[in-house]
């Protein structure tokens, strides 16, 4: 699989196949297998994303994240209108040391630093920093900070 019009950083290792495109890629970053990452993209240093993730054009992923398995971002809010056309990308902005476990959605939201997002959750809200979200519905379930 293609790793196209890229900027990788040192020392990252890429287990293929992935699919790769128009994307940014710190130092010592990880990217597991059955990966895509499409363009306009920026990983930050030290982040480790695993296996079968999707990774959509408008995502910026801070330094020393965890990424985990089948995570998948979205850039659509689904608005009502059946009119393709009037659709607008929209961006998703994930803070540093933020960890992500296995099979989460995230809706184009913000996520402040050192938050958690526990496995399988959905998340369609902004995740303020230093906290613990997860359901369907993602929902604070924890403050790091008290």
């Amino acid at each position: 699989m293609p790793i196209n019009n890229c900027k990788i950083g040192e020392n990252v290792k890429i287990i293929e196949p992935v699919n790769l495109y128009g994307c940014v890629i710190g130092k010592d970053c990880f990217v597991g297998p059955f990966v895509e990452i499409q363009k306009n993209v920026t990983i930050g240093y030290g982040t480790r994303i695993q296996s079968h993730c999707f990774i959509c054009d408008g995502v910026s992923i801070g330094k020393h994240c965890f990424i985990g398995h089948g995570t998948m971002f979205t850039n659509d809010l689904f608005v009502d209108s059946p009119n393709f056309e009037s659709w607008i990308k929209k961006e998703t902005k994930i803070g540093d040391n933020v960890r992500i476990g296995s099979n989460v959605t995230l809706l184009p939201i913000n996520v402040g630093d050192n938050a958690i997002i526990g496995a399988g959750a959905v998340v369609t809200k902004n995740v303020p920093a230093n906290c613990v979200v997860a359901g369907n519905p993602a929902k604070i379930i924890k403050n790091l900070k008290d």
